[in-house]
């Protein structure tokens, strides 16, 4: 595992490519994170936001380059085997996305625990951390109900506590307010920033909400496979 020079940056990206068959999406892209920032990524849709976002959070990988570099919380993310690549994701990305994607056998308790059970960690500590989360997102009394029993709103927002479950450095978002109302996106949007004051970790947001986007501390616009800072 290397270490990034730069020990305030939390991702570094250096000339990502990548490719569907015929069709280029990423055409050099560079980008620069740093540790606690909260930064949006938008765009027309198909200017690549989430094939950039699934690649910075380990999800894809990019097409084979000389010069590309990727280096996520001071790892050289890219020269991992796919052992080490899972667990490092498991271990230090939270994802959050447009559909909660929450598991509906399990309550909202079991499902935030699912991520630190996969980390190999103690059921009673995994369940107590688990708890506190639920707890700082006004989620205690919800906590032993199942994803149907629960608001949109409430299931995005045990997904945001499965997200933090392994206290990840960064956060990955796509489209988290996107399939909820406008109170509740609100409420999410104002609790992103809360979670950054609180505990510190970096977020990389991909939205069409504007509100959300422009709330972000960089809003990054994506056009044709590149990215500039607007």
């Amino acid at each position: 595992m290397l270490l990034c020079a730069n020990p305030i940056e939390m991702i570094q990206a250096k000339n990502i490519h990548k490719y569907y068959d015929q069709l280029q999406v990423l055409k050099g892209v560079d980008l620069h994170i740093q540790k606690g920032e909260i930064v949006s990524i938008v765009g027309a849709s198909g200017a690549g936001k989430t094939t950039l976002l699934q690649i910075l959070g380990t999800l894809d990988k990019p097409a084979v380059s000389n010069d590309m570099e990727l280096i996520i919380d001071g790892a050289a993310v890219l020269q991992m085997n796919d052992k080490s690549l899972s667990q490092f994701r498991n271990r230090h990305l939270g994802f959050i996305f447009q559909f909660h994607q929450l598991l509906p056998e399990f309550t909202a308790l079991e499902n935030v625990c699912i991520p630190a059970f996969i980390a190999g960690k103690k059921k009673q500590e995994t369940e107590q951390e688990a708890q506190k989360l639920l707890d700082y997102l006004g989620l205690t009394h919800r906590m032993h109900h199942k994803p149907n029993e629960l608001s949109g709103g409430e299931q995005q927002r045990v997904a945001v506590a499965r997200a933090l479950i392994n206290k990840p450095a960064v956060i990955f978002a796509d489209e988290p307010s996107g399939n909820l109302d406008t109170a509740a996106a609100e409420n999410l949007h104002q609790l992103f920033f809360q979670l950054r004051d609180a505990f510190g970790q970096t977020f990389v947001i991909v939205t069409h909400n504007e509100e959300l986007a422009n709330m972000a501390d960089r809003k990054l616009v994506m056009v044709d496979g590149q990215i500039s800072d607007k």
